[in-house]
């Protein structure tokens, strides 16, 4: 999952990413109003986390360029300021979530899963796709009750193709969401093959049909009938 944190204070900013990371996140930041900008309109997330006071603006306007831009991103607000009106505001305007400072990295953490929870899976914390079976939380897979050993790029870009089953996803989108801003200095998309023929013959050892139709010249489509 790939999550852009908004936070001007830098050692806030450092032990979220920092921890974030070692959850298994692809996490992106950005220390100002402007840098927010541009980020959120070049880039996607699943989730946003949002500070409300931001040097040059404000986090409110982001949520409502979001809004704005019909971004599929779960967003939260995680601010000092504590009041019910910005939190009302907030929330009126299209913010998933608020959580005041200071709070514990844990509840984050637990905010993030759940809010990717509801949008992406309509709440449940197992994921079903026939004989796929995805447990979030714990980050596991398996395949006909069999437990698969995946790396941890290949079950991020399994997660995502499901996420995105049945639709046309970029090989730019798909480098993206694994690799956040060090994706732009990669020549060739080399690397997904690598990891799509990994996790192609892991779940094929376990009995799994192949999903994943390559789209010539555009990228992939986790095809499913339904």
């Amino acid at each position: 999952m790939k999550i852009l944190l908004i936070e001007d204070e830098p050692d806030l900013r450092k032990s979220i990413k920092q921890y974030l990371h070692q959850e298994g996140y692809v996490v992106e930041s950005a220390s100002d109003f402007i840098k927010a900008l541009e980020k959120t309109m070049v880039y996607e997330y699943d989730c946003i986390l949002v500070d409300i006071t931001l040097p040059n603006g404000s986090g409110l306007d982001i949520i409502k360029q979001l809004k704005q831009q019909h971004s599929k991103a779960g967003i939260i607000i995680i601010s000092a300021k504590n009041s019910s009106d910005d939190k009302i505001i907030g929330l009126d305007i299209g913010a998933d979530d608020y959580l005041a400072k200071p709070f514990n990295l844990a509840e984050l953490n637990s905010r993030i899963k759940a809010l990717i929870r509801r949008r992406n899976f309509d709440g449940n914390k197992a994921i079903v796709v026939n004989e796929i079976n995805i447990i979030p939380e714990e980050r596991t897979v398996k395949v006909n009750n069999e437990q698969v050993m995946l790396t941890a790029k290949e079950y991020d870009l399994l997660l995502f193709f499901i996420t995105n089953k049945n639709r046309v996803v970029s090989k730019n989108s798909i480098a993206e969401h694994l690799w956040g801003d060090d994706s732009d200095q990669m020549d060739n998309h080399d690397f997904i093959y690598v990891h799509l023929r990994n996790l192609r013959k892991k779940l094929a050892e376990k009995g799994c049909r192949d999903y994943i139709q390559m789209i010539y010249g555009i990228g992939y489509n986790f095809k499913v009938n339904v």
